[in-house]
């Protein structure tokens, strides 16, 4: 299997954007862990261990460094920006303890999932843990706004699960579905994150529409490169197993486009295979070769480019080294290969 075709000179330019993205708010990030850390404290030892495991293990923190960015791009001085975004950071860790739970999944981010140390229960009431300790940040920063955006984005985002959960291994489902399923489940989070950090930096309604636009479309372009690498990407950097989308049935934009693609008997291979109980190495290795075969991951990263232009353009009125920086965030979303 082929791996995705990004030009190597892109995706340099995309691990650039990453280091400088974080180099901007170094002093902010270091603040954003401190935080964390003392809001992960508990009576309940298990809590913070497993806690820290999550929050601390090599993940992109991209969501909260959004919000970050979007605050000081908008000339924010304060310090409830920091409070927002370890809100933001503990929502999306929250939801990824609870996903390794739904999804069986044992393996993220190059390591073995909480729930494949500790156990499903313990998955489920730490991510619990950190959904309240989220609530409580969001009203302590004293933005009732903000509190609005981020609580309906929990919300949403629990639909997008339910969503997702509904159309398992129904290949016939549709893109208008899928898309659906990605703007609850990932976009809104990103589209949030990047709101909060207008709101609190006090910017007029059209400001912060902008940097809706531009945190949702970065979240889509962002999924479907996900689910593209989840056909043609490398174990070892994505920190999964790649086919892993496939093997817990998951219908993504690779599979419809190959679907669609598909001779009568490629399709009922794909209806069959998904709607079956289990898939094995065989079953994924044909899923592999069809995909290739019709040459869809192209198509699902151009798409994603469609999406981050959108996002790219939507900071048109924006700025300064901080809107650069979040240009910067569409080419990494865009041009990662992990």
């Amino acid at each position: 299997m082929k791996t995705v075709s990004i030009d190597e000179a892109r995706e340099r330019e995309a691990r650039i954007s990453a280091i400088e993205l974080r180099d901007l708010a170094r002093p902010e990030l270091d603040a954003l862990e401190a935080l964390m850390r003392e809001r992960i404290r508990s009576s309940a030892p298990l809590i913070p261990e497993l806690s820290e495991y999550m929050i601390f293990s090599g993940g992109k923190q991209l969501r909260a460094l959004i919000t970050i960015l979007c605050a000081k791009m908008s000339n924010y001085s304060g310090k409830e920006h920091i409070r927002l975004a370890a809100a933001v950071e503990f929502l999306h860790n929250a939801t990824l303890l609870h996903d390794d739970v739904v999804d069986e999944g044992d393996m993220r981010r190059g390591r073995a999932t909480a729930r494949g140390i500790w156990g499903n229960p313990a998955s489920v009431l730490v991510g619990d843990f950190l959904l309240g300790r989220a609530f409580e940040m969001m009203v302590a920063s004293g933005s009732m706004e903000a509190l609005r955006v981020l609580s309906r984005a929990a919300a949403l985002i629990a639909e997008g699960e339910v969503m997702q959960l509904a159309i398992l291994g129904d290949v016939e489902a549709g893109e208008e579905q899928y898309f659906r399923v990605i703007e609850t489940k990932t976009a809104t989070l990103f589209s949030a994150a990047a709101s909060v950090g207008g709101i609190v930096a006090n910017c007029n309604a059209r400001e912060v529409e902008s940097l809706r636009v531009y945190g949702h479309n970065l979240g889509i372009a962002f999924q479907l490169v996900d689910d593209a690498l989840d056909y043609g990407g490398e174990s070892a950097r994505l920190g999964k197993w790649v086919g892993n989308d496939f093997l817990q049935g998951k219908v993504t934009l690779p599979i419809l486009l190959a679907f669609s693609r598909g001779n009568d008997d490629e399709k009922n291979f794909w209806r069959d295979k998904l709607a079956a109980q289990q898939r094995g190495t065989e079953d994924l290795s044909t899923a592999m070769s069809l995909v290739e075969k019709h040459d869809v991951l192209p198509k699902v990263l151009e798409k994603a480019k469609e999406y981050g232009t959108i996002a790219h353009d939507s900071l048109a009125s924006f700025e300064g080294k901080y809107a650069d920086a979040l240009r910067g965030a569409v080419r990494f979303a865009t041009d990662r290969k992990h």
